[in-house]
């Protein structure tokens, strides 16, 4: 495959997770959308990496734990925002703005 194919799907999965998140108002989704900007970074990383002879696979291992952990802190927070308003829609929070 040409590297023109990964680059065209890294680019598709990044534009839906950048309209996931503009879009979204669910905490959950915004999560998930960001996660697709991720992989797209990911196959970019890849990609590059081994038409450039490079390791590319080892950036794309510190990007899979940075994402780990957001996913647990970004899931521990909504949860948090859950039990104290019984609602993850980000339009009701802008009350906790300065």
């Amino acid at each position: 495959m040409l590297l023109n194919q990964f680059l065209l799907l890294a680019a598709v999965l990044f534009a839906i997770g950048v309209y996931g998140v503009i879009v979204r108002r669910n905490g959950v989704l915004v999560l998930m959308s960001i996660e697709l900007i991720l992989n797209a970074v990911n196959i970019n990383l890849v990609a590059f990496g081994s038409m450039h002879n490079v390791s590319g696979q080892v950036f794309a291992l510190f990007v899979i734990a940075v994402a780990a952990a957001e996913v647990g802190v970004g899931l521990a927070i909504v949860l948090l925002i859950y039990r104290n308003r019984r609602s993850i829609d980000f339009d009701e929070l802008d009350e906790l703005k300065g």
